[in-house]
């Protein structure tokens, strides 16, 4: 994978208010993030589509993202015309982030009166919707038989404002990394503290086998949990004090600690050693990644 420029994207799923939603849209876009991404849960953020779109309404060039859409909530051609829809009133600026579910998703699952099936049939079920999906965003008219999809005469309009529009893929097993390598602009690697430098290095050689003559053009994107021993209330209440406080000081891949030359280093070596060039922090440590930003955006 050649060398990208560093561009960076906050997580944020709740405000107080719509206008505090709007507020923080426009900070995110004056610190100089590119991208603000919304979770899609049920219970605990905002619904992607209209959060995402008062979000490019309150901005000028900030790009709005789904992080990441399970694919289990919405049948791909309606997904299609609301992708499109958000896209082309946003003015191009949509990145459409879907996985297979969380696996965590299950209790979203029973909400909505749907099985929590086994990772390969989520993994296939997306395989499938994305075969849809993106002929649709393309302009074409699709028909599909599938094992969970059957489509006929599918199409939409208005058209999505980017041709193409890029798709982002959350991925850590195997066949959902082959499956991102093969159709992601974008592929979003979750990297927990305890993975270290080889495992992460596994799942990159591993798309860019997937991805062949493609390799090159998949930006490489993974979430930072603590930033200048800052850590987010979320990973706080799931680690306690004392385990947030570690994860804070420890040496970690998705942890950037010390002064802002020293974070900006931590960039650096992590685009050289693995050619990751897209990093996202909870609304929570934006401030705090703020100077890094300011400093590695776009170079």
């Amino acid at each position: 994978m050649s060398t990208r420029k560093f561009r960076f994207g906050v997580v944020a799923a709740q405000a107080g208010s719509g206008q505090e939603w709007q507020d923080k849209a426009r900070r995110i876009e004056s610190l100089g993030f590119a991208t603000l991404v919304v979770p899609d849960t049920l219970q605990y953020s905002l619904s992607p589509f209209p959060a995402l779109a008062a979000a490019a309404a309150a901005t000028r060039t900030l790009r709005v993202g789904t992080f990441v859409l399970a694919n289990d909530y919405r049948h791909p051609v309606m997904l299609a015309k609301e992708a499109a829809t958000l896209d082309f009133v946003a003015g191009g600026r949509l990145e459409l982030g879907i996985g297979a579910g969380r696996p965590a998703s299950g209790a979203d699952n029973a909400m909505l009166g749907l099985p929590f099936d086994s990772g390969a049939v989520r993994v296939n079920r997306l395989a499938e919707a994305l075969s849809i999906l993106k002929p649709l965003l393309a302009g074409e008219t699709v028909d599909f038989d599938g094992t969970y999809y059957t489509i006929r005469k599918a199409s939409i309009a208005p058209a999505p404002a980017q041709a193409p529009l890029p798709i982002l893929i959350a991925a850590s097993q195997p066949r959902l990394l082959k499956l991102a390598a093969h159709e992601a602009d974008i592929v979003t690697l979750a990297v927990q503290p305890q993975e270290g430098e080889a495992d992460v290095a596994e799942r990159i050689e591993r798309i860019r086998e997937a991805a062949g003559d493609r390799s090159s053009q998949i930006e490489i994107n993974i979430n930072l949990m603590a930033v200048g021993g800052q850590v987010p209330g979320q990973i706080q209440m799931a680690r306690g004090a004392e385990g947030a406080q570690q994860l804070a000081e420890s040496d970690a891949i998705p942890v950037l600690k010390g002064t802002t030359e020293q974070m900006g280093q931590r960039l650096e070596w992590l685009r050289d050693r693995f050619g990751i060039s897209y990093f996202m922090v909870a609304d929570q440590l934006m401030d705090a990644l703020a100077p890094v930003v300011q400093q590695l955006a776009g170079k």
